[in-house]
């Protein structure tokens, strides 16, 4: 059995679309999700092996989440956020707005800006512009349509 697993893998480049979901229904048990077809195969070449081969150990899973928890602290919002689209924490972001520069600080929980702690960027944007504002674009993090 084991043999045919790097055939199965390597099919599933060629593979058409319909087979992928196909394989996905039956090897998840359900629907596949509405995401590109890279998300698919990655998933597929996972599940195969995980079947094959086995998952991941107790004491394995169990470790990945102390260590998520260290990072995000347990928040579930926070562990939705990809960690690369955030700075680390102390660094400063510096906005011209209206001729007035503007320095907010990245903590650890959020962010500070003239010593009062902020949930989001969003909220500083607002609180400088008093418009509406996708943080991580006023202050250069992102771009309108995608990342920087």
């Amino acid at each position: 059995m084991t043999d045919t697993i790097p055939a199965r893998l390597a099919a599933l480049k060629t593979a058409p679309t319909p087979e992928l979901k196909t394989q996905w229904r039956e090897l998840f048990d359900s629907e596949p999700p509405p995401f590109n077809r890279r998300y698919l195969e990655s998933r597929l070449a996972y599940r195969i092996q995980e079947l094959a081969y086995g998952g991941l150990k107790p004491e394995t899973i169990r470790r990945l989440e102390r260590l998520g928890e260290d990072l995000d602290g347990g928040d579930r919002k926070m562990s939705r956020i990809r960690a690369d689209t955030m700075p680390i924490t102390g660094t400063r972001l510096l906005r011209e707005w209206q001729g007035v520069e503007y320095v907010v600080t990245v903590m650890s929980d959020g962010f500070e800006w003239h010593g009062r702690p902020y949930k989001s960027l969003s909220a500083i944007a607002r609180a400088i512009t008093g418009t509406r504002w996708n943080g991580l674009v006023f202050f250069g993090l992102k771009r309108q349509g995608g990342r920087v």
